[in-house]
């Protein structure tokens, strides 16, 4: 069983950003909106657009993400502003009536989910940066999606173990792996360790606690961060003690 990871934030908080420490060649970049990486390290990057197939029908783009990480031997996957997979088909289908597109567009992104839950390697992690929004009920901070009719039928938070929030103070960015009562962050117990909740918006080294954590072969063996050092940490990391 694969493992998908949700890295939620606000638009240019850092997420795509956290990125930049990884190695390129052992990670699998998939681009479903914009078309350029915020930084000039160069990492391979697939533009995902919707198939149309010769009987008219339309392969989304989570079904396209689905049969490139199918094709692949990475171990590490980025779905770059996934909230978009959701968005776009919403948009793609506008003028349809009814309320069944609603439905049919959560179980295309929930289906992507599950695709990676069972259908990849269990050393394989894909990781979905995505948008974030307050929930008008609960005044929550959570995952973006496409409205209410959605949400009354999907939690997406709930199909992953891990949610990882980016947060700044207008000065530093860093990622919070639980909440404090006002977002839905989580992660598994003594996963992260660090006396504030508070880690380095480094995605490099986040990969390397989880496979420490499960027992996998570490992938950046040089991203060597230790979040309770007291000493200054390296300032490009965005992340201060």
């Amino acid at each position: 069983m694969g493992m998908p990871v949700m890295i939620m934030g606000e638009s240019c908080s850092g997420k795509t950003y956290s990125v930049k420490y990884m190695d390129p060649e052992k990670v699998g970049i998939f681009l479903c909106e914009k078309n350029r990486l915020p930084f000039r390290k160069k990492f391979p990057v697939f533009k995902v657009r919707e198939i149309r197939q010769p009987d008219g029908s339309v392969v989304r783009q989570g079904g396209v993400i689905q049969s490139v990480m199918s094709r692949s031997d990475k171990k590490c996957f980025i779905v770059d502003d996934s909230q978009y997979i959701m968005a776009n088909e919403f948009f793609d289908r506008a003028m349809e009536k009814g309320y069944d597109k609603f439905t049919a567009i959560g179980m295309n992104f929930r289906n992507l989910i599950h695709f990676v839950n069972n259908s990849l390697p269990d050393d394989v992690i894909v990781y979905f940066l995505h948008h974030i929004e307050t929930d008008s009920n609960t005044g929550k901070v959570k995952a973006k999606t496409i409205g209410k009719m959605l949400d009354s039928v999907l939690t997406l938070e709930g199909c992953f173990d891990i949610v990882i929030r980016v947060k700044t103070d207008g000065d530093q960015r860093w990622f919070a792996y639980e909440s404090d009562g006002s977002d839905t962050a989580k992660s598994p117990e003594e996963m992260f360790a660090s006396e504030d909740g508070r880690i380095p918006n480094n995605l490099a080294y986040v990969d390397n606690c989880i496979r420490e954590y499960y027992g996998m072969e570490i992938l950046f063996p040089d991203v060597t961060v230790d979040p309770l050092r007291k000493q200054e940490p390296d300032p490009q990391l965005g992340f201060r003690v």
